[in-house]
């Protein structure tokens, strides 16, 4: 049904009237906000998405040793991707705050002068890739469940053949990890671009509309505006970007993850 609305002049009080494809021709040509919440976006998910899987990884390799109080550890830093999002966006809020935020507090403790994080059009978008980074544990525990499933047997015959620990990662580790690495980039990605929740909650989509996620807009016009049809043409555009990316990446994917056999 949300494809024919598509079509349609849809404002949920007044029956649906069939435009044909103007809400997609309005959205290519006449609304700049489109292109500039998708640009947002995809900004978001080349910068989220990478970072994520850098922090995930390293993170799993630290923990990924036997030593006392390792468990604690893992368990703190899987504690923030189990947090409702409403929640720890209200915290983060607070933190960001220029004015009584504790980072601004501790940075004017050492002597410099904090940004305006959430405020400031050049720095409320890294502040909320920043924040995304804090919940990276949930990522951290499938790699780390990556790492418990390599060979043992692998390592020891290249530590015999006289391999140093950076050889042992390069050529054992990460190849062996890359189809977990494949998994998490493909949900990150998914993920990235209905990012939602935290621009609703802390910025509104400001200032001047530099955390106008694509999500958010969508919700801006069916809520906000209820301009249904439009939105559902706004929803099928979403489905179609996150379906070629996810498609380049599955295609690029026989190049680097390894596939056992």
């Amino acid at each position: 049904s949300s494809i024919w609305l598509s079509f349609t002049n849809y404002d949920i009080i007044t029956p649906p009237k069939w435009v044909g494809w103007a809400n997609y021709q309005s959205l290519a040509t006449d609304d700049a906000m489109f292109w500039r919440s998708l640009w947002v976006t995809l900004r978001y998910a080349a910068t989220c998405v990478p970072l994520g899987i850098v922090a995930g990884v390293a993170l799993a390799l630290l923990l990924h040793v036997k030593t006392r109080g390792v468990r604690l550890f893992r368990t703190i830093l899987f504690m923030p991707s189990v947090m409702p999002t409403v929640a720890t966006s209200v915290v983060f809020a607070w933190l960001l705050n220029p004015e009584i935020g504790l980072i601004n507090g501790l940075l004017k403790a050492v002597g410099i002068q904090g940004p305006a994080w959430l405020q400031d059009t050049s720095w409320a978008p890294w502040s909320l890739v920043l924040m995304s980074v804090w919940g990276v544990g949930g990522s951290m525990v499938i790699y780390l469940a990556g790492l418990k499933d390599i060979p043992e047997y692998l390592y020891e015959a290249a530590a015999i053949d006289g391999a140093g620990g950076w050889q042992r990662l390069r050529h054992i580790t990460l190849p062996m990890l890359t189809p977990v690495i494949f998994f998490n980039l493909v949900m990150g990605i998914i993920a990235a671009f209905q990012y939602f929740t935290q621009a609703y909650i802390m910025t509104r989509g400001g200032p001047e509309g530099s955390t106008t996620f694509y999500a958010l807009y969508l919700f801006q016009r069916s809520w906000k505006y209820f301009d249904m049809g439009y939105a559902c043409a706004m929803a099928w555009i979403l489905f179609l970007v996150i379906m070629v990316i996810t498609g380049m990446a599955f295609k690029s994917s026989g190049k680097w993850v390894y596939r056992g056999g």
